[in-house]
């Protein structure tokens, strides 16, 4: 991992950005660490500070219990937990010393682009926790063992076989977590081109664009298929994937860093700030300098983190990460 900047209008105590960079003579796009180790090599108190993530991380939970928060979301990690972190998502861990297990860090495109198992990966409303039980447990934590096995001994093979050893076995525990809450036999439909192309300009292009017929014409589609397409893999229409999204980025750097309203409002497409205080309003039920005030107070969420239950907050799923525990 590669600490790389704050925003320039940040200050300090905002948002870590975390690139992902491979330790020398480790295959490309890909790495397996116990989580004792990540303590390591993580420069003191980076892992209790918020980080924005480029990379998707898994933390396989083997023993230990500790709170956990991505993008306003708390839950509670303990024995046979498996937390993932998508990029772009921002986390923070609650007590790092309190938990041991694994940790497998991967770059996006290592899994073959466009196959089920990529879209799986990539699928922003799929859970950031699991706690599988009985054979699913077994199942996904000797997924694991493997992985982290094949990575430690697998230095003697060619670069490109170790890889893609590597990407066979990731591909196994991305289908088991996939397949967890899934009624037997059934299989988990990969989201249509139209929403995959909509939620990608959605993600470029939020901070500029909030109306669906610029994405359709965009995009060529009409507004009625976007919203057809994202209803049937959101489960919301287009214009509330655009504006959970926007919600999101506000929170972040309302919670994160030290911009004003005014300048939050420019950089997520909201020319007058007036306007963007009403639509956090609307969406959020407080205005924006009351929701920093929250944040500031160290309430990440409307409730604590606890064992038998996920914190939820204010707001409602978004684009990248509902944070559903299955």
């Amino acid at each position: 991992m590669v600490k790389k900047r704050h925003g320039a209008d940040d200050t300090a105590g905002g948002i870590i950005d975390l690139a992902y960079r491979a330790p020398a003579g480790t295959p490309a796009g890909v790495e397996v660490m116990p989580v004792a180790e990540l303590r390591a090599r993580a420069p003191e108190g980076l892992l209790v500070s918020p980080q924005r993530l480029d990379f998707h991380q898994i933390v396989a939970v083997r023993s230990g219990a500790s709170a956990h928060t991505v993008d306003f979301t708390g839950h509670w990690l303990d024995e046979g937990s498996v937390l993932w972190v998508r990029p772009g998502q921002v986390q923070q861990f609650g007590d790092p010393e309190a938990i041991e297990g694994t940790v497998i860090l991967v770059q996006p495109g290592f899994l073959p682009s466009g196959s089920p198992v990529a879209a799986v990966a990539d699928d922003p409303f799929r859970p950031v926790v699991w706690q599988p039980v009985g054979q699913d447990r077994e199942a996904v934590f000797c997924a694991v063992g493997h992985l982290e096995a094949d990575f430690r001994t697998g230095a003697g093979l060619p670069a490109d076989v170790h890889a893609d050893v590597l990407r066979h076995l990731l591909s196994v525990l991305v289908l088991r977590l996939a397949h967890l809450t899934a009624p037997v036999g059934s299989r988990v439909p990969a989201p249509g081109d139209a929403f995959l192309r909509f939620r990608a300009a959605v993600e470029r292009e939020f901070a500029t664009s909030h109306r669906v017929a610029d994405y359709a014409r965009a995009l060529g589609y009409s507004s009625r298929t976007l919203s057809r397409a994202t209803t049937a893999a959101a489960g919301v229409g287009a214009k509330e994937f655009i504006d959970r999204r926007v919600m999101l980025e506000a929170k972040r750097l309302l919670a994160h860093s030290g911009l004003s309203a005014a300048r939050i409002a420019g950089r997520v497409g909201f020319d007058d700030a007036a306007n963007f205080s009403k639509f956090f309003q609307h969406r959020e039920g407080c205005s924006p300098g009351a929701f920093r005030a929250r944040m500031r107070r160290g309430h990440a969420t409307n409730g604590d983190a606890h064992p038998n239950g996920d914190a939820r907050p204010n707001g409602d799923a978004h684009p990248n990460g509902d944070g559903h525990s299955a």
